[in-house]
């Protein structure tokens, strides 16, 4: 996982994707700069991977630094495009005084994960016992509030040892959007956002920290995004949902998270806590910042080109690594949004 903490800039490009007549030669050359959320970056890292194999014209450069680092960023304008997975609050977009779009990408899970020798996935844990241990009230493995939803499992009695990201982090906003949504004493003591005061544990950075922190020490759990618990082979918690059923973080169940959720116009929205029997709780939606005004045209293009193909035929790269795809009816609504994009008042794609 090291090579993920390094900055990629693979080449790529969507001519031959989009087909002809779209007024990008063969041969003109751009390039693309963003940074933000570690949470989909392996996508984010297969999407360039991919595109370089239809034309190298266009080079797109993505640094996986948090989402706090890509608001940052996109906010100072030194970069093209930001990632994140936590929506930018209205006072946020206020003092940047332009319009912007958060423009869906792919969903996914925060998933649970842990070291504990001889136990592998499956350990349940409810809303209560999670607050609880990342609030430091659940010292111990063994302790009741675990061991009660485990019937039959023998938890060792060792210290739970917390592991939570130390940088600005969408991943950190989303489990902690989750954790004030079920526990009315986190919300009071700690709250949600990219940065919080932890009341416990040990920070690491990046779901890249995060995931080798908790694999080097026994008796630790974390929270990373789910491609890197699978990458990793780490065990997982399956969590009680909303509707009392215990759901391991799988597409099918990120997918239902999302089914009974009205997009906003805005595309700014939680879908931890979900509705749905079969729903993942700690499910989310992440997002590319992208100024409604382009001020480069060849470069606005070439960002909205690359935006059309990724909530297109992007998509199918998603399930093999652990992203859910878009919905349907959701798709319909991004792709008014990209011919909304313009250059000097003018959309950069038009209709399609």
């Amino acid at each position: 996982m090291n090579k993920l903490i390094k900055t990629i800039a693979l080449t790529a490009t969507f001519a031959m994707v989009l087909g002809s007549n779209q007024g990008f030669a063969r041969g003109d050359s751009v390039s693309l700069n963003g940074a933000g959320a570690s949470f989909p970056f392996p996508l984010y890292s297969k999407w360039v991977s991919e595109y370089n194999k239809l034309n190298p014209d266009v080079r797109i450069n993505y640094q996986s630094i948090g989402s706090g680092g890509g608001i940052k960023q996109f906010s100072e304008g030194t970069i093209d495009f930001g990632g994140t997975d936590a929506f930018m609050k209205d006072e946020a977009i206020a003092k940047l005084g332009v319009k912007i779009h958060h423009i869906p990408t792919t969903l996914g899970a925060v998933a649970v994960v842990y070291n504990l020798k001889g136990i592998a996935s499956g350990i349940k844990l409810t809303p209560k016992a999670l607050a609880g241990i990342f609030l430091g009230t659940i010292k111990k493995w063994n302790d009741d509030a675990i061991a009660g939803s485990n019937p039959g499992m023998v938890l060792p009695d060792t210290d739970i040892k917390v592991v939570h990201r130390s940088d600005g982090s969408g991943t950190t906003a989303v489990f902690t959007d989750y954790l004030s949504k079920i526990s009315p004493e986190w919300k009071n003591l700690a709250g949600s956002g990219t940065s919080i005061k932890w009341p416990c544990g040990l920070g690491a950075k990046g779901n890249e920290g995060v995931t080798g922190q908790v694999k080097m020490t026994p008796g630790s759990i974390g929270y990373v995004e789910m491609a890197y618990a699978v990458q990793n082979k780490m065990p997982y918690a399956s969590m009680k949902n909303k509707a009392g059923a215990f759901i391991a973080p799988t597409l099918d169940a990120v997918s239902a998270a999302a089914a009974g959720v009205e997009m906003p116009a805005d595309f700014r929205v939680s879908i931890t806590d979900a509705d749905g029997q079969n729903a993942y709780p700690i499910s989310a939606f992440t997002w590319i910042l992208v100024n409604d005004e382009q001020k480069d045209k060849t470069k606005g293009t070439a960002l909205v080109r690359f935006l059309w193909w990724a909530i297109h035929d992007g998509q199918k790269f998603g399930a093999a690594m652990d992203y859910a795809p878009l919905p349907e009816k959701v798709v319909g609504k991004i792709e008014a949004a990209l011919k909304s994009i313009k250059h000097e008042g003018k959309s950069l794609i038009g209709n399609r």
